[in-house]
């Protein structure tokens, strides 16, 4: 029987895999992401993060056979700039102005790494979220919720941050931090695991 090993510390990436009834392990990276240049494209860079986290994982988990890693990251990007998560709360005030009244992508790049023998499946998707025009009161507001700090692009989209967005186009859970369709369509095609 195949295991699962989540390599995220991601509380929305555990809910999402749980809300489609896999049982999984959390096993967290310890990945240096910053060893990575971001000069790469997003959907490229995205996914030399995840590949980065499944490796790191492989490490620690070797004696599980069975076990498939899944890993994921995710980036907001405007203007083909990244956007981290906020440092403080003046460089959330910041970015959340960027985002107002314009579309952004996000993407996230996800690994299914199978530990017996290394094979390695990556993939990237991208989603175009696009922010309704938000007022300075509108953005401290938020900031003072707590909820954008730590978050890529400073923003929720599962909670309070939804308030801002005015469309989305893609995969809804690719913004909340996992494309879980893509990632099943990965598991079947390439693992011959099928979620359903």
């Amino acid at each position: 029987m195949t295991e699962f090993i989540l390599a995220s510390a991601s509380p929305r990436r555990r809910e999402i895999l749980s809300a489609v009834g896999m049982d999984f392990e959390v096993v967290v990276s310890d990945a240096d992401e910053g060893a990575l240049s971001q000069d790469a494209p997003a959907e490229i860079y995205v996914q030399e993060l995840a590949l980065l986290k499944a490796a790191a994982t492989a490490k620690k988990v070797l004696k599980k056979k069975n076990a498939l890693i899944i890993a994921a990251d995710t980036i907001v990007t405007l203007d083909g700039k990244i956007l981290g998560k906020p440092v403080d709360e003046d460089d959330a005030f910041d970015i959340l102005s960027g985002l107002s009244g314009r579309t952004h992508e996000v993407y996230t790049g996800y690994c299914i790494m199978r530990v017996k023998d290394g094979f390695t499946v990556c993939n990237s998707v991208k989603t175009e979220v696009a922010f309704k025009e938000l007022s300075d009161e509108k953005i401290r507001s938020y900031i003072n919720t707590k909820e954008p700090m730590d978050k890529a692009g400073a923003y929720g989209i599962q909670g309070l941050g939804s308030l801002l967005v005015k469309e989305i186009r893609g995969d809804y859970f690719n913004v909340v931090g996992l494309p879980i369709s893509a990632l099943a369509d990965t598991l079947k095609e390439e693992f011959e695991v099928d979620l359903i």
